[in-house]
């Protein structure tokens, strides 16, 4: 089946009109203004202090005069102070992790869960899932988004869930054997080293009933999508999300657009702004994604900053969607290295390896002080036929590596080349860099 052969959850919406999609939008968007003011005290305080009503919010670039809304009100207001209904309306609550305090908090009305639903149902089909399809959840069932979202969405779908979890990789490998899994639900970093198991186990992964990954959780790099892809004879696709405005389903990618994702736009009212002014940019400008879910009942939010960085386009796409179009996140306002007063994206040493031959898709970086420098340090894994036992050979490859790092990013890495699956593996969200500068 081709991607345009591949059905469309909502045509009458996902395949409308320019004009068509902005006018419905920004009705949703001054519902959910009026909504939100009406029920939430944080927010018709900010309003009122600014002698803004909802009725203000006339068109589209009324929407500047909404102050935004940061990750922390969220924690300054824990558990339940952004909450617009009672909680006997709440049918669930999900959590961020809290690794950097308290937890981000969120709850879903029974509408609202069916929402998220829609979102899921229609981003899988984005990416070539069609009912009758295995599923394979490798996501936790915790207060974790991921996990419980892409369940029920696909479930809706029409797919059989296989919920297997997070963990115990050699079982993973035979569920798939056994129960002819066709779709493969995992951040991709835990994709691949499923793929190395079975490998190492002797699977052939070209005989897999495997078809399609759905990664989610952390970004997928193009040179790891591309080993994942070619290893496992699958389609990798990514999707986007975050806890703040709902969890996974915010935009996913289709099989034309690869290095793009369809904004949920019947769901999600988009801005791009410069990060450090926070003025708007014109269409297709790198800046901060700004998102207002359109539809949320139990915890709105206005003019969330997600701090991820991204452009968006409009144009028709040829797998026949009209919706917006993002660029896939490859790195945010708020993880952006200043070394010796060069900024530095993990993104752009990814940009680097990918283009190196023979450096695989696992690294780590630390950051450290030394005698009052900023020092970088970068472990690398190398792929089996790099890694020999001629030390000039090796010598050669680390300072290859090293050389076109400092080339790219204006700053001196320290190289370390390690043995093939020496770094280790993990299940949740891989932490490429570690920042131990204080």
């Amino acid at each position: 089946m081709t991607a345009q052969a591949h059905p469309i959850l909502n045509p009458q919406f996902e395949c409308a009109s320019r004009e068509e999609i902005n006018a419905a939008q920004f009705k949703l968007l001054q519902e959910q203004v009026a909504w939100t003011y009406e029920r939430v005290p944080f927010y018709r305080e900010r309003f009122d202090a600014l002698g803004l009503k909802p009725g203000d919010i006339k068109a589209r670039e009324d929407v500047n005069k909404i102050p935004f809304t940061e990750k922390n009100a969220l924690r300054d207001t824990y558990p339940y102070g952004l909450f617009a209904v009672p909680l006997d309306q709440v049918v669930r609550l999900h959590a961020s992790s809290g690794t950097t305090g308290k937890p981000i908090v969120v709850g879903y009305t029974k509408q609202d869960i069916e929402e998220w639903r829609y979102c899921i149902m229609a981003m899988a089909q984005m990416a070539g899932v069609v009912p009758g399809d295995r599923a394979q959840m490798a996501f936790g069932y915790g207060m974790f988004t991921g996990g419980f979202g892409l369940h029920y969405g696909l479930e809706g779908l029409g797919c059989m869930m296989i919920p297997a979890a997070a963990g115990n990789t050699e079982r993973h490998i035979m569920m798939i054997e056994d129960y002819g899994t066709t779709v493969l639900i995992a951040t991709p970093s835990y994709a691949l080293h499923i793929c190395e198991v079975g490998e190492k186990l002797g699977y052939d992964w070209s005989k897999s009933s495997l078809r399609v990954g759905l990664f989610g959780g952390e970004p997928c790099p193009p040179k790891l999508k591309s080993e994942i892809e070619s290893r496992m004879h699958i389609i990798c696709t990514d999707n986007y999300g975050l806890t703040e405005v709902m969890g996974p389903g915010v935009s996913g990618e289709c099989l034309v657009s690869r290095d793009q994702q369809h904004i949920m736009e019947d769901r999600f009212y988009w801005e791009v702004v410069d990060p450090d002014t926070l003025e708007p940019l014109p269409e297709g400008s790198v800046g901060e994604l700004i998102l207002t879910p359109l539809k949320k009942q139990a915890i709105p939010l206005l003019r969330y900053r997600t701090r991820d960085l991204t452009r968006v386009i409009t144009e028709p796409c040829g797998c026949g969607r009209t919706t917006a179009r993002m660029d896939k996140v490859r790195h945010r306002s708020d993880d952006m290295l200043i070394i010796r007063g060069t900024n530095v994206y993990p993104s752009q040493i990814e940009d680097v390896l990918a283009g190196i031959p023979g450096a695989s898709a696992y690294y780590r970086l630390v950051v450290e002080t030394v005698d009052g420098l900023d020092r970088l340090q970068l472990s690398l894994e190398v792929e089996p036929q790099v890694f020999t036992d001629s030390l000039a050979e090796m010598e050669g490859f680390r300072r290859l590596v090293a050389e076109k790092l400092k080339g790219a990013l204006q700053v001196g890495v320290t190289v370390k080349l390690v043995e093939p699956a020496s770094i280790e593996r993990v299940m949740g969200k891989t932490k490429h860099v570690e920042d131990l500068r204080g």
